[in-house]
């Protein structure tokens, strides 16, 4: 057996998570695409919140290929992935579009439902793949989503809500992002709320986006693992949006997990490649070890150094020749990111 074809077995045997796209509102901006490459039959779905705050991208964009959908998933041997909403220039609708969003998804799931489940929990996830289905995690960027209220939270739970990603890089009414990091601020008061409460209902708190000083906040205030659902390693690439080695130690520390991911600008300044993506997982892994690195891989929101789903095996191929031994892949594939689910929303 060549080693292609090994990594080909171990990829599809492997369950692959990815942490982190943008697909929702991307589909919904290209005029309601569906997630099976063809647009949904219901029309009245065409003209709701997200679409009229937002409009259509320009034509380019509308007519280049997607990175991620059901079949490319399954192209791909993606078995899992997180659907963001990204809540951030929704102002005074950051609740409203989130719903929108998710109840266009929703339709989708429920056109799908013989090939795609809604995952609540990890064992949703394991019994996904079990049963041959693709498994998706709802999850909100930008936590104004909640609209300052526990008690959206709690209901946002109850429709299937697992990760909430505390701010984009502004601020949020829970802690400042990382482009204000010149105020120095951290998590507020209700920020500190919002992740216990987190904590209590069995949500995932996402570190990604969020200012250095509030990351130190949330180490100290969750009881649970946390995410980077899509950073890289301020070591190798010194931008605002990636961990700094010390951050990385922590993160491993709190039981967490960092999905490094695909947006070049995080990659590398100047000559972002695959060989550099993969440098960050090395990185990454000598500093927390091989239990909490995972990829998060940012498509259809910049995600774009790697063309799309159907890339993923390349990593497979890629750590093993890079010496990782097969269990450690599988860690790095989806493993990492399963036990911090797990742990944080529940078996």
């Amino acid at each position: 057996m060549t080693d292609r074809e090994d990594a080909a077995r171990l990829h599809r045997d492997a369950l692959v998570i990815d942490s982190h796209n943008d697909a929702i509102v991307n589909h919904i901006r290209r005029g309601n695409l569906g997630f099976s490459g063809d647009p949904p039959p219901d029309g009245d779905r065409r003209n709701a919140s997200v679409a009229g705050l937002r409009g259509l991208l320009d034509r380019p964009a509308r007519e280049s290929p997607v990175q991620i959908d059901f079949p490319k998933m399954r192209t791909g041997g993606l078995d899992a992935a997180f659907f963001a909403v990204d809540v951030t220039l929704a102002v005074k609708n950051h609740l409203t579009y989130a719903l929108d969003a998710m109840g266009y998804f929703d339709s989708e799931l429920e056109a799908h439902s013989d090939d795609v489940a809604l995952a609540k929990s990890g064992s949703d996830i394991v019994r996904a793949k079990q049963d041959g289905k693709l498994a998706v995690i709802l999850a909100i960027e930008n936590s104004d989503g909640v609209e300052g209220s526990v008690n959206v939270l709690r209901m946002l739970h109850r429709v299937g809500v697992r990760s909430i990603g505390l701010t984009h890089d502004v601020s949020s009414l829970a802690a400042d992002g990382n482009a204000e990091a010149r105020s120095r601020g951290g998590l507020t008061r209700f920020g500190v709320r919002l992740v216990e409460e987190m904590n209590n209902l069995g949500m995932l708190v996402d570190v990604s986006h969020i200012s250095e000083t509030g990351f130190w906040d949330v180490m100290d205030v969750s009881r649970k693992p946390v995410i980077a659902s899509h950073s890289n390693c301020k070591a190798l690439c010194d931008h605002p949006r990636n961990l700094s080695n010390e951050q990385i130690r922590s993160l491993a520390k709190n039981g967490g997990s960092m999905g490094v991911t695909f947006v070049p600008r995080f990659v590398d300044k100047t000559a972002p490649s695959f060989t550099r993506l993969l440098d960050h997982v090395d990185h990454a892994v000598q500093l927390a070890g091989a239990d909490h690195v995972g990829i998060g891989s940012d498509f259809d929101g910049g995600g774009t150094l790697m063309k799309d789903a159907t890339s993923f095996p390349r990593i497979t191929e890629g750590l093993l020749a890079r010496g990782y031994t097969e269990a450690d892949v599988r860690k790095i594939l989806g493993g990492n990111h399963l036990r911090v689910l797990k742990e944080a929303i529940g078996n």
